[in-house]
Parts: structure tokens; sequence; C-alpha cells
């Protein structure tokens, strides 16, 4: 076997095993994450009813977790670049998941209020410290595979959650209302999973007994490979990485994308439930089943992104999906099963695009600045989890209907493909053939 094949053979071998060891564990941390930030949906009804919330006050509870969120983003990013992920993300989960219990035993708006804000600082750099983490694993022709292995957690969470939630709903231990085990049952997860993160977690390559000296040294190579292939932007520093224009249009899109998405996460069960005129358990129940067609889009779509590079496409088709298929859900007079199959094309849009999308910032990108640039988008562009519940909330309040309200959220995904459109990033497959390059120069030379 020739030397090229010889290498072949061992890329295959040590991107499997790096999958298998590192994908699983932040597949369960990113459930658990995401489950416990938007179970707060499938609590709605009942706890609106139990403690006489309006509309304004769940919008503003549900959404003030954003500015808790926001305080942290970006040093959580910082600390995995610079010091590694695995205690960073240990005392995430630990801290998030008691603040999720703590939820399950408010009163009164203020401690509603007060139990989301801390539940936000608490969780605060857990995404884009992950999508950090991510690039220490990952060479670039992988990258949005590994990250749909991350962001297929969401559809997956809520899909698990709503016929979790709906069962836990229906339990009535100790005088408690269903709604509120439903945090504290689902806040317990985290805990648990923090303490084995602590043990398990492997920082970088180099750390990696589990793996044999070649192959740390062929994804060491990998990735120095890459880095060098990018060297120019290695000199943008971090403070130059917050003004850059990619930097910005990137915040912006993923600012207008969520201020729909967020939406869509915090009323789905109560828009099901006014169309159908099920019960709650039945409509949280239903639910799952937009998250259900938004796993199977995004695990279609990343194979595409990677094979064929073509990143802004497969990130602007989806958003455009979403507007027209949200629009469509909204119009008056439709049967359920219809608004029901509008529904689920939204949720397949909705979550499609985001691995190509969250690829985009690493190709310019790298190291520190990458990280603080990835900090800052999430940071900014989350600030839209806070203002779109509230002004929902706001809206429904005053007496707007869900399909008054929702044309009107649909136009924003329409706004974050133009903004995508706008960027300005080189063409992948030229930096995949100059790392190819370095990589046969590299295997010459040795």
């Amino acid at each position: 076997m020739d030397s090229s094949a010889l290498q072949s053979s061992l890329g295959e071998k040590t991107r499997a095993r790096i999958a298998a060891r590192v994908l699983p564990l932040v597949f369960a941390m990113y459930i658990v994450n995401y489950l416990d930030r938007a179970n707060v949906s499938f609590a709605k009804l009942p706890m609106m009813a139990e403690l006489g919330f309006s509309e304004k006050v769940y919008g503003q509870g549900a959404g003030i977790f954003f500015i808790g969120y926001l305080a942290f983003e970006i040093p959580g990013a910082l600390i995995v670049e610079r010091y590694g992920a695995r205690r960073w993300m240990a005392r995430i989960l630990i801290t998030w998941g008691l603040c999720t219990a703590a939820v399950g035993f408010v009163h009164t708006s203020t401690q509603f209020y007060c139990a989301r804000l801390l539940l936000g600082v608490a969780e605060a750099g857990f995404f884009p410290g992950i999508i950090v983490y991510l690039t220490h694993w990952f060479a670039l022709t992988d990258r949005a595979r590994a990250m749909s292995g991350l962001i297929l957690a969401i559809p997956i969470a809520m899909g698990l959650g709503a016929p979790l939630s709906a069962a836990i709903l229906g339990i009535d231990w100790l005088g408690l209302s269903g709604w509120r085990w439903l945090f504290i049952l689902e806040g317990l997860p985290a805990v648990a999973l923090g303490v084995f993160t602590l043990f398990y977690l492997t920082d970088r390559p180099r750390n990696a007994h589990w793996l044999e000296p070649g192959e740390r040294d062929w994804i060491t190579n990998q990735l120095e490979s890459e880095r060098l292939a990018k060297q120019a932007s290695a000199r943008v520093t971090i403070w130059q990485a917050f003004r850059e224009r990619n930097v910005i249009l990137l915040s912006l899109s993923l600012f207008a994308a969520n201020l729909n998405s967020y939406t869509f996460v915090f009323w789905l069960p109560t828009v099901i439930k006014n169309a159908s005129g099920v019960s709650v358990r039945v409509a949280t129940l239903l639910s799952g089943l937009p998250y259900a067609a938004g796993l199977v889009a995004m695990l279609v779509v990343s194979y595409f992104s990677d094979r064929t590079g073509r990143r802004r496409f497969f990130t602007i088709l989806p958003l455009i999906a979403t507007a027209a298929f949200l629009t469509a859900s909204a119009i008056p007079g439709q049967a359920f099963w219809l608004v029901m199959l509008w529904l689920c094309l939204a949720g397949a849009g909705i979550y499609a695009g985001a691995p190509s999308f969250w690829v985009l910032p690493t190709l310019t990108l790298q190291t520190t600045a990458a990280a603080a640039s990835i900090g800052m988008i999430n940071s900014l562009a989350n600030l839209s989890g806070f203002v779109a519940p509230s002004i929902v909330g706001d809206f429904l309040d005053r007496g707007f209907s869900h399909s008054q309200v929702v044309p009107f959220l649909a136009c924003c995904p329409l706004v974050a493909a133009a903004l995508i459109a706008a960027l300005r990033v080189p063409a992948e497959s030229q930096l995949r053939a100059d790392l190819t390059q370095r990589q046969s120069e590299s295997s010459q030379s040795a």
C-alpha cells in the first residue's frame, strides 16, 4: 500500500474514532441544554393558568433569559479557546441544571424573571464554546456534519421533549403541579451530565490518550495545515474581528433569523392548541412533529453542504423556505392537518441551514479571533430571544391574533437570507485545494 493510501486509511480511522468519542457527548449536552432553555414553552399554558400570568409576563420571562446569556457569552468562548472545555463545560452544566430546577418553585412574576435571568447567566458561553471546541477536533471538510451532530440536538430535544413534557404535566406529586415537576425533573440530568463531563471530556487532540500516536499526529497536522492555509486571517485581533464586515453581517442575519425561530419555539404548543382545539397535553405532544421534520432536513442539508462546500447556498435556501411555509401556516380557515403540514415544513427550514451557517465564521477567522467572533455573533444574535417574545407577548395582550403576528415574523428569515448573500467569504474549494497542497508537501518532505 502506497503512502497516500496509508494516509487516507489513517485519516478515515482517526475521523471515525474522534466522531465516536466527541460527538455523542456533545450531542447529549446540547439536548439537555436546549430542552432546559425552551421547556418553558411546554409549561406555558398550565403555568400561566395557575400563576395568573399574562402573555406579556410570559414573553418577558421567556426572553429575559437572553439578557443573562449575553453577559458571559464572549468570555465563555475565549475560555474554551485558551484553557480548554472540560472544566468550563462541567461548571455550565451543573449550574444551569440547578437553575432550571429553581424555575419550578416560582410563585410571582418577579421570581419568574429572576429564575430565567439566572438560567441565562448559567448557560452563557455553552454554545459558542462548543462551536470552538469542535474546531479543535474537526477539519474544514468535516465541520458541517460535526456541527450538525451538535445542532441536530435542537430538534431532537424539542421532539423528545414534547412527549416527555406532556407525560410530566400529568404528574401531581407532593402537592406540586405537573408544570413544576417539569422544570425540576428536566433540570437534574444537566447536573449529572456535568459531573460526567468533568471526567470524560478531552480538551484537545494532544491530550487524547484514547487515540493512537499516529492518529494524534494526523489530526494535529490536519488542523495545523488548515491554520496555515488561512494564515493571513490569523493576524486579525479580537477587536479587529468584532469590526469585520462578515462578523457584523453574520450577527445581524442570525438576529433576524432568531426573531422568528424563538417565537416559533416559545409559542408552538399554543398555536397548535388554538388551531385544533385539543387539550394542552395533546398540543404539547403534537408540537414534536415540526422538530422531527427539522431533524431530517438538517441531516440531509448538512451532508450536501459538506459535499459541495456551498455554505451560503445551504444557509440561504432554508431561510427562504421558512418564510414561505410560516406565512402559509397563518392563512385563516385552513384545515388543521394543513396547518400542521406548514408548521412541519417551517420547522424543517428553521433548522436545516444552521450547521452551514456556523461553518461560515470559521472560513476566514481562526484561533482567538474566531472564538471571540463566534461568541459575539451568538450573543448579539440571541438578543432576539429577548426581543421577540417580549414583542409578541405584548401584541397578543393587545388583541392581535397569531395569524396577524406570524406574517410579520416570517419576513425576518428573508432579511437574514439577504444578509448572508452579502457576505464576502473565500471559495471553500480554494481553501481545500490549499490544504491538500500543504498536506502533500508535508507528506513528501516526511
